[in-house]
């Protein structure tokens, strides 16, 4: 049996816990998911060092899963506009069952393999991609048929899984296996199975991120903001990387369209928005290289 299936022998009378050590019980549990991925960050590193210069050329992230995965996967997707304004279109995420799924179980959905593979040449993916395929048991044959169709288009694969040896990590150019264990609910994968997936896709795509140089020293300075409480953080971004006083990092903000990065290097470098935008743009957006360029 899988590990994700078999049951946990830590709690065997889970339901007669009172509330408060039913609550402790769930919170410990899911600190093996922290541990399966702190085992996983070699080939965490491996696949954001492959991934690199696929998307330095132009390459999509696509994500691949069912069920919960198939959430988790939008999700990560989902948050890397607003996060780093990375363009939506090169972040693409199919769900077994299609966006129904998303609200609703599609029975069945996830074990049709050549659907899997429909719904990713239906992408026209290309050598750049990166598609990541994920599933707690790591068998699922609609994963399994997206990867399939990945690997014969050239796309480089990475699979993660909470179960070692599974063939979405084996069929993958890089595996990346998430051993979180037995469900304290047995086979109920939406807990640590689901915390380890979301905590190794942050790391991942925040790691590819960072070194596209969308993040200058631990600051997010190519957010999009697109509401009142992202504006403000724009500003006591601005004003934390060049040093500037309230107002002039509002007016450099305003000149730069609301473009942190931007900003920054108009206030340290005192350059107009056009000015600076070349020097950024002639750095590929590297906002250290651009302010330590001759």
């Amino acid at each position: 049996m899988l590990n994700t299936e078999t049951p946990s022998p830590r709690h065997p009378d889970l339901d007669s816990y009172p509330t408060g050590q039913l609550v402790q019980a769930f919170v410990d549990d899911q600190l093996d998911a922290l541990r399966a991925v702190q085992a996983a960050a070699p080939a965490l590193a491996r696949a954001v060092e492959a991934a690199l210069p696929r998307l330095q050329a132009g390459g999509r992230l696509i994500y691949v899963g069912a069920g919960t995965s198939g959430r988790l996967g939008l999700l990560d997707g989902v948050e890397l506009t607003p996060t780093f304004s990375w363009p939506p279109e090169r972040a693409c995420a199919l769900i077994a069952g299609g966006p129904g799924a998303l609200m609703k179980a599609v029975e069945g959905a996830e074990d049709n393999a050549s659907q899997g593979a429909a719904d990713l040449q239906q992408l026209q993916p290309r050598a750049q991609d990166v598609v990541i395929g994920l599933a707690a048991s790591g068998a699922t044959p609609y994963v399994l048929g997206a990867l399939q169709a990945a690997r014969a288009a050239g796309c480089l694969t990475i699979g993660m899984a909470n179960n070692p040896g599974a063939p979405v990590c084996t069929q993958a150019e890089i595996g990346v296996v998430l051993d979180s264990g037995p469900e304290i609910i047995s086979g109920s994968t939406r807990l640590k199975a689901g915390t380890a997936q979301k905590i190794a896709l942050n790391t991942f795509s925040s790691s590819l991120m960072v070194k596209l140089h969308k993040v200058h020293g631990n600051l997010m300075v190519d957010l999009q903001a697109t509401n009142a409480k992202l504006r403000r953080r724009a500003l006591a971004l601005t004003q934390r990387a060049s040093g500037a006083a309230p107002e002039a990092a509002e007016l450099a903000l305003a000149q730069a369209g609301g473009q942190v990065k931007l900003a920054i290097l108009m206030l340290r470098r005192q350059l107009t928005a056009p000015a600076a935008k070349t020097l950024l743009e002639r750095h590929a957006g590297h906002l250290r290289a651009a302010l330590d360029a001759a």
